[in-house]
């Protein structure tokens, strides 16, 4: 007979530490997981120090079988979602579980109850919190370690969630390009012709003047996503904070701006795959971890772009194509030769074809799942 699998609330810091620390019972022993660092983890749950819980509410649920701590999730109420989208939905996120449908279907649960009696009909996810940080769960691709800001997870998750009734929402797609082979001649020569008929500079972010510079992106990101499936417009105060962890981690020639006539029309925000250095601080930074990620950051050699945006009436131009061209340019001569674009919508042809074209590869698949309540 199974023992009861029993659903309660985070409170206190010991519930917090076993929220924080379980991934590292259900990975142990899988080499291609990347412990996450704990104070930023710590940090984007606190509802009184990250942005994202000025527009939002939380509950984090910890399960506990004979007093074992087996699964953990967290259930959200995007009210940024909510009225941007005028849906009510919910997500969960933050999913954790063994091998157990009865742990996974008590997590599931629970997290449907909580966002209902907040009058949500829809729950979405995995998303932690939104698609503007990590989402979506790993469903192909397990066979080598996910890069900055991405997830992975055990291949079983997939179907401790359908068996509580989730179907697929979207596919996330990841897509691979190899710096260490050279753009064709044909297509560096066809792109330098569209950019100089249509007037096109592409330049890095300056960062002197940083701060105007990611103003110049926040509204292009908002105006360009603004159609995409399941977006929710950043918040100054969330654009604030990711710029000033990106400042810390990022490569200003990863980061470029289109412009047209002087005008900021399009952007490519590409990030050094910190992970390949994570992986063997354990999650801590202190005492000596900060020392290990700035010795293995030496041995970095690939590079996620996690966002490409246009302003609408600029779509057609090739400036997708401009963009991506630098990075395949620039990220081999900053060290960086390997290049994952993720994450890109399964129904995204333009993007998708035009990654094709360049050489990319499908490499890894992730999946948001959703559920009628």
């Amino acid at each position: 007979m199974s023992l009861k699998v029993n659903i309660l609330p985070v409170r206190g810091r010991r519930d917090l530490h076993q929220f924080l620390t379980l991934p590292w019972k259900i990975y142990q022993g899988n080499s291609y997981w990347v412990p996450p660092l704990l104070s930023e983890v710590k940090r984007l749950l606190n509802r009184r120090k990250h942005p994202f819980h000025l527009h939002a509410e939380v509950e984090y649920f910890l399960a506990l079988r004979d007093e074992e701590v087996v699964g953990r999730i967290a259930a959200t109420v995007n009210h940024q979602y909510v009225q941007f989208h005028h849906q009510l939905t919910g997500f969960f996120g933050f999913f954790e579980s063994v091998d157990d449908p009865a742990v996974a279907t008590a997590l599931l649960k629970a997290a449907e109850q909580w966002i209902a009696a907040r009058g949500m009909q829809r729950m979405l996810g995995p998303m932690s919190f939104s698609t503007n940080e990590e989402c979506a769960l790993l469903v192909d691709g397990f066979q080598s370690a996910p890069t900055v800001m991405m997830p992975y997870n055990p291949p079983y998750y997939a179907a401790l969630i359908e068996s509580v009734g989730y179907t697929k929402a979207k596919d996330l797609l990841a897509y691979f390009l190899n710096g260490n082979i050279p753009p064709p001649e044909r297509l560096v020569r066809g792109v330098a012709h569209l950019q100089q008929r249509n007037a096109i500079r592409i330049r890095p972010v300056n960062l002197r003047r940083f701060r105007q510079d990611v103003e110049l992106i926040q509204a292009v990101y908002n105006s360009a996503w603004e159609r995409n499936w399941c977006f929710v417009p950043m918040t100054p105060e969330e654009i604030a904070d990711l710029a000033k962890q990106l400042r810390m981690i990022g490569n200003p020639n990863l980061c470029l701006l289109a412009e047209h006539n002087g005008e900021a029309v399009g952007f490519a925000l590409g990030l050094p795959d910190y992970n390949q250095a994570l992986r063997y601080i354990n999650g801590r930074l202190f005492p000596v971890g900060l020392f290990k990620l700035l010795w293995y950051r030496r041995y970095m050699n690939s590079a996620r772009v996690l966002a490409l945006g246009l302003k609408p009436g600029f779509r057609n131009m090739g400036i997708d194509a401009m963009l991506y061209l630098r990075l395949w340019q620039e990220a081999p001569a900053n060290g960086l030769p390997l290049v994952e674009c993720s994450w890109i919508l399964e129904d995204n042809w333009p993007m998708r074809r035009g990654l094709e074209r360049m050489g990319g590869e499908i490499t890894k698949t992730y999946r948001i799942y959703e559920k009628t309540l």
